[in-house]
Protein backbone atom coordinates (compact mmCIF):
# COMPACT_ATOMS: atom_id res chain seq x y z
CA UNK A 1 0.00 0.00 0.00
CA UNK A 2 1.32 3.45 -0.90
CA UNK A 3 1.74 5.64 2.15
CA UNK A 4 -0.61 8.65 1.94
CA UNK A 5 1.76 10.79 4.00
CA UNK A 6 5.40 10.60 5.05
CA UNK A 7 5.96 7.41 7.03
CA UNK A 8 7.46 9.30 10.00
CA UNK A 9 4.11 11.04 10.49
CA UNK A 10 2.44 7.73 11.35
CA UNK A 11 2.95 7.55 15.11
CA UNK A 12 0.95 4.35 15.76
CA UNK A 13 -1.02 1.89 13.69
CA UNK A 14 -2.84 -1.37 14.32
CA UNK A 15 -6.04 -2.93 13.00
CA UNK A 16 -8.16 -0.67 15.24
CA UNK A 17 -6.37 2.70 15.38
CA UNK A 18 -4.31 5.09 13.28
CA UNK A 19 -2.46 7.92 15.05
CA UNK A 20 -0.90 10.67 12.96
CA UNK A 21 1.29 13.73 13.53
CA UNK A 22 -0.71 16.64 12.10
CA UNK A 23 1.07 19.67 10.68
CA UNK A 24 0.25 23.24 11.72
CA UNK A 25 -1.89 24.75 8.97
CA UNK A 26 -3.54 21.43 8.17
CA UNK A 27 -7.23 20.72 8.67
CA UNK A 28 -8.33 17.49 10.35
CA UNK A 29 -11.73 17.59 8.62
CA UNK A 30 -13.39 19.99 6.20
CA UNK A 31 -14.48 23.23 7.86
CA UNK A 32 -15.33 26.82 7.09
CA UNK A 33 -12.93 29.58 8.10
CA UNK A 34 -9.19 28.93 8.40
CA UNK A 35 -7.96 26.46 5.83
CA UNK A 36 -11.23 26.38 3.92
CA UNK A 37 -10.69 24.84 0.50
CA UNK A 38 -7.65 22.78 1.55
CA UNK A 39 -7.81 18.98 1.41
CA UNK A 40 -8.28 17.84 5.03
CA UNK A 41 -6.01 15.24 6.58
CA UNK A 42 -8.98 12.89 7.04
CA UNK A 43 -9.90 13.00 3.36
CA UNK A 44 -6.28 12.39 2.44
CA UNK A 45 -5.89 9.40 4.77
CA UNK A 46 -9.13 7.59 4.02
CA UNK A 47 -8.07 7.03 0.42
CA UNK A 48 -5.70 4.38 1.80
CA UNK A 49 -7.59 3.60 5.01
CA UNK A 50 -11.21 2.81 4.02
CA UNK A 51 -13.68 3.09 6.88
CA UNK A 52 -11.50 5.53 8.82
CA UNK A 53 -13.31 7.55 11.51
CA UNK A 54 -12.32 10.81 13.21
CA UNK A 55 -11.91 10.32 16.98
CA UNK A 56 -11.06 13.94 17.83
CA UNK A 57 -9.78 17.13 16.22
CA UNK A 58 -7.19 19.80 16.93
CA UNK A 59 -7.18 23.35 15.61
CA UNK A 60 -5.98 24.32 12.15
CA UNK A 61 -2.97 26.15 13.60
CA UNK A 62 -2.11 23.41 16.11
CA UNK A 63 0.26 20.57 15.28
CA UNK A 64 0.68 17.15 16.80
CA UNK A 65 -1.15 13.98 17.73
CA UNK A 66 -4.50 13.14 16.13
CA UNK A 67 -6.26 9.81 16.66
CA UNK A 68 -8.42 8.04 14.08
CA UNK A 69 -10.40 4.81 14.50
CA UNK A 70 -10.08 2.15 11.81
CA UNK A 71 -13.05 0.10 13.02
CA UNK A 72 -16.57 0.85 14.18
CA UNK A 73 -15.93 -1.20 17.33
CA UNK A 74 -12.98 0.97 18.37
CA UNK A 75 -14.92 4.16 17.71
CA UNK A 76 -17.95 2.96 19.66
CA UNK A 77 -15.85 1.95 22.66
CA UNK A 78 -14.16 5.37 22.79
CA UNK A 79 -17.55 7.06 22.64
CA UNK A 80 -18.90 4.82 25.40
CA UNK A 81 -16.03 5.62 27.74
CA UNK A 82 -16.10 9.34 26.86
CA UNK A 83 -12.29 9.47 26.67
CA UNK A 84 -11.90 8.26 30.26
CA UNK A 85 -8.23 7.81 31.10
CA UNK A 86 -6.96 9.97 28.23
CA UNK A 87 -4.10 12.30 29.23
CA UNK A 88 -3.04 14.80 26.59
CA UNK A 89 -0.08 17.15 26.96
CA UNK A 90 0.74 20.09 24.70
CA UNK A 91 3.80 22.28 24.25
CA UNK A 92 3.13 26.01 23.83
CA UNK A 93 4.73 29.44 23.79
CA UNK A 94 2.79 31.89 25.93
CA UNK A 95 3.16 35.60 26.60
CA UNK A 96 5.03 36.79 29.67
CA UNK A 97 6.75 35.02 32.54
CA UNK A 98 4.45 33.01 34.79
CA UNK A 99 4.80 33.58 38.52
CA UNK A 100 4.35 29.90 39.29
CA UNK A 101 6.49 27.26 37.60
CA UNK A 102 3.75 24.68 38.13
CA UNK A 103 0.05 25.50 38.26
CA UNK A 104 -3.53 24.48 37.59
CA UNK A 105 -6.06 26.53 35.66
CA UNK A 106 -9.67 25.77 36.56
CA UNK A 107 -12.14 27.78 34.53
CA UNK A 108 -15.43 26.53 33.07
CA UNK A 109 -15.71 26.92 29.31
CA UNK A 110 -18.62 27.03 26.92
CA UNK A 111 -19.77 23.59 25.82
CA UNK A 112 -19.35 22.66 22.17
CA UNK A 113 -23.15 22.58 21.96
CA UNK A 114 -23.12 26.22 23.24
CA UNK A 115 -25.55 25.14 25.97
CA UNK A 116 -24.06 26.47 29.18
CA UNK A 117 -20.60 25.97 30.70
CA UNK A 118 -18.66 22.79 31.36
CA UNK A 119 -15.78 22.02 33.71
CA UNK A 120 -12.28 22.36 32.26
CA UNK A 121 -8.93 21.85 33.97
CA UNK A 122 -5.47 22.55 32.56
CA UNK A 123 -2.31 21.62 34.47
CA UNK A 124 0.85 23.35 33.35
CA UNK A 125 4.55 23.54 34.05
CA UNK A 126 7.09 26.07 32.77
CA UNK A 127 9.82 24.35 30.78
CA UNK A 128 11.84 27.50 30.07
CA UNK A 129 11.31 31.22 30.63
CA UNK A 130 12.61 33.95 28.33
CA UNK A 131 12.42 37.76 28.46
CA UNK A 132 8.66 38.09 27.87
CA UNK A 133 7.72 34.60 26.64
CA UNK A 134 7.43 31.24 28.40
CA UNK A 135 7.78 27.75 26.95
CA UNK A 136 5.23 25.59 28.77
CA UNK A 137 3.79 22.10 28.90
CA UNK A 138 0.02 22.03 29.39
CA UNK A 139 -1.83 18.80 30.18
CA UNK A 140 -5.58 18.29 29.92
CA UNK A 141 -7.98 15.49 30.76
CA UNK A 142 -10.89 17.25 29.09
CA UNK A 143 -10.94 18.43 25.50
CA UNK A 144 -12.97 21.62 25.42
CA UNK A 145 -12.83 23.81 22.35
CA UNK A 146 -9.73 26.05 22.44
CA UNK A 147 -9.24 24.94 26.07
CA UNK A 148 -5.52 25.67 26.37
CA UNK A 149 -5.79 28.89 24.37
CA UNK A 150 -8.70 30.16 26.48
CA UNK A 151 -7.22 29.08 29.80
CA UNK A 152 -3.88 30.81 29.32
CA UNK A 153 -5.69 33.94 28.12
CA UNK A 154 -7.78 33.77 31.31
CA UNK A 155 -4.62 34.05 33.47
CA UNK A 156 -3.26 36.87 31.27
CA UNK A 157 -0.64 34.74 29.54
CA UNK A 158 -2.23 34.02 26.15
CA UNK A 159 -0.44 32.08 23.46
CA UNK A 160 1.94 34.27 21.51
CA UNK A 161 0.43 35.19 18.10
CA UNK A 162 -3.00 33.75 18.94
CA UNK A 163 -5.38 35.67 16.64
CA UNK A 164 -8.41 35.04 18.88
CA UNK A 165 -7.14 35.33 22.44
CA UNK A 166 -3.71 36.94 22.12
CA UNK A 167 -2.17 40.17 23.40
CA UNK A 168 -1.81 42.45 20.33
CA UNK A 169 1.00 44.55 21.87
CA UNK A 170 3.14 41.56 22.82
CA UNK A 171 2.34 39.81 19.54
CA UNK A 172 3.47 42.85 17.54
CA UNK A 173 6.79 42.97 19.41
CA UNK A 174 7.30 39.24 18.90
CA UNK A 175 6.65 39.55 15.14
CA UNK A 176 9.10 42.44 14.82
CA UNK A 177 11.84 40.59 16.67
CA UNK A 178 11.47 37.04 15.36
CA UNK A 179 9.31 37.35 12.21
CA UNK A 180 6.92 34.49 13.01
CA UNK A 181 3.23 34.76 12.10
CA UNK A 182 1.48 31.72 13.63
CA UNK A 183 0.98 30.64 17.24
CA UNK A 184 2.93 27.73 18.70
CA UNK A 185 0.78 24.92 20.12
CA UNK A 186 1.75 21.28 19.66
CA UNK A 187 -0.03 18.12 20.87
CA UNK A 188 3.16 16.45 22.06
CA UNK A 189 2.08 13.39 24.05
CA UNK A 190 -0.93 11.18 24.66
CA UNK A 191 -1.47 8.35 27.12
CA UNK A 192 -4.73 6.40 26.84
CA UNK A 193 -6.23 2.94 27.24
CA UNK A 194 -6.55 1.09 23.94
CA UNK A 195 -10.30 0.85 23.25
CA UNK A 196 -10.14 -2.86 22.33
CA UNK A 197 -7.19 -4.40 24.21
CA UNK A 198 -7.25 -1.95 27.16
CA UNK A 199 -3.45 -1.82 26.95
CA UNK A 200 -1.98 1.53 27.99
CA UNK A 201 -0.75 3.28 24.85
CA UNK A 202 1.84 6.08 25.06
CA UNK A 203 2.37 8.29 22.01
CA UNK A 204 4.85 11.13 21.53
CA UNK A 205 5.18 13.58 18.64
CA UNK A 206 8.44 15.53 18.29
CA UNK A 207 8.29 19.31 18.20
CA UNK A 208 8.06 20.72 14.66
CA UNK A 209 11.22 22.24 13.24
CA UNK A 210 9.75 25.76 13.26
CA UNK A 211 8.83 25.41 16.96
CA UNK A 212 12.37 24.33 17.82
CA UNK A 213 13.76 27.22 15.77
CA UNK A 214 11.55 29.69 17.67
CA UNK A 215 12.79 28.35 21.02
CA UNK A 216 16.39 28.64 19.85
CA UNK A 217 15.75 32.20 18.66
CA UNK A 218 14.27 33.10 22.05
CA UNK A 219 17.34 31.69 23.76
CA UNK A 220 19.44 33.91 21.51
CA UNK A 221 17.36 36.97 22.45
CA UNK A 222 17.85 36.13 26.13
CA UNK A 223 21.59 35.79 25.70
Amino acid sequence: MTMPIASDRILYEDQHLLIVNKLAGELVVAASGEGEGKLPLFDFLRKDYPGLRVVHRIDFGTSGIVVFARTAAAMEKIRETKFAGWQKCYSALVAGRLERKIGVIRAPLRARTHEGLVEAVTRYSVIEAFHDVSFVEACIETGRKHQIRQHFAAIHHPLILDPLYGDPKRDSAFRRQLKYRRFFLHAASLIFPHPVTNETITIKAPLPKVFLEAVQALRGERA
